[in-house]
């Protein structure tokens, strides 16, 4: 039971680690990243051994730089039209398509 609540909270934490980076190569190293300490938790448990949670380490950082590198980021709205306010800040009223 241990064992499966450390996976859970280990797995939400990747989950919400992965989608950080607007460059390729942000989402590379943060996917390796996350890939490696996910994989080392994992092979860990798995085999009960050291050897097992570096192979773990390794498949797993190997694994979330490929899919870290080849996703897409999120698309950055520019503003198209300024306004200022009454204090003189500037809000944008208009966006590129």
């Amino acid at each position: 039971m241990k064992k499966v609540f450390l996976l859970g909270v280990v797995f939400a934490g990747a989950l919400t680690l992965g989608g950080c980076g607007h460059t390729r190569d942000e989402r590379t190293v943060n996917g390796a990243a996350v890939g490696a300490a996910s994989g080392a938790v994992i092979g860990g448990l798995a085999s009960h051994s050291a050897g097992g949670a570096v192979a773990g380490a390794l498949l797993g950082g190997a694994a979330g730089g490929i899919i870290g590198a080849n996703s897409n980021p999120p698309p950055r709205r520019r503003c198209a039209e300024w306004e200022e306010d009454y204090y003189g800040r500037r809000h944008c009223i208009g966006w590129y398509d």
